[in-house]
C-alpha cells in the first residue's frame, strides 16, 4: 500500500486487544480535514454506527475535528480493538502535538490504554474458566 503524502506529520501508537494502530496527524495541512484509515475513507473502513464517534472523540473533545488531516495504519483484533486502538494513537499523536491538550485528552478518558486482553484457555476446562458439566453418575 503507498503511503499518501501530505507532508510533515505527527505519529502516535496505539493498542488495544490485539490491535495495533500507527496514527499520523498532518497539522500543517489546515484544509480539508480528511481521516482515512488503511487507505480507504474512515466511513468505508469503520462502517458501524458509532465506531467514528468513538475514534474521533478525541478531536472533537479539543474541537478539531475536521482541521488536520489524519491518516491511519491499523492490523490486527476486531472492530472493536481497532476503534479504540486508533482512539489512543490519535490522542497520543495530538499529545505530542500540543502538550497543553494534557488535561482535555485526560479529562475525556483518551490517554487510558484499555489492559483488558483475552484470558487463555486453561487444560481441562472448556474455555478461561468455563468447566465440563459436574455428572454424579
Amino acid at each position: 500500500m503507498k503511503d499518501l503524502d501530505f507532508g510533515k506529520y505527527i505519529e502516535g501508537i496505539g493498542r488495544r486487544k490485539s490491535a495495533s494502530a500507527r496514527v499520523r496527524i498532518y497539522p500543517e495541512n489546515k484544509g480539508n480535514g480528511s481521516f482515512i484509515v488503511n487507505g480507504k475513507e474512515v466511513n468505508d473502513y469503520f462502517n458501524r454506527l458509532g465506531d467514528f464517534d468513538t475514534l474521533s472523540s478525541p478531536l472533537n473533545d479539543i474541537e478539531m475535528l475536521g482541521k488536520m488531516d489524519v491518516t491511519v495504519l491499523v492490523s490486527g483484533g476486531g472492530v472493536t480493538g481497532q476503534t479504540d486502538a486508533v482512539r489512543l494513537g490519535l490522542a497520543r499523536a495530538l499529545l505530542k502535538y500540543d502538550e497543553e491538550l494534557r488535561g482535555q485528552l485526560r479529562e475525556g478518558k483518551h490517554l487510558s490504554r484499555d489492559p483488558r486482553v483475552k484470558e487463555r484457555k486453561k487444560p481441562g476446562l472448556k474455555r478461561a474458566r468455563k468447566a465440563p458439566t459436574y455428572t454424579k453418575r
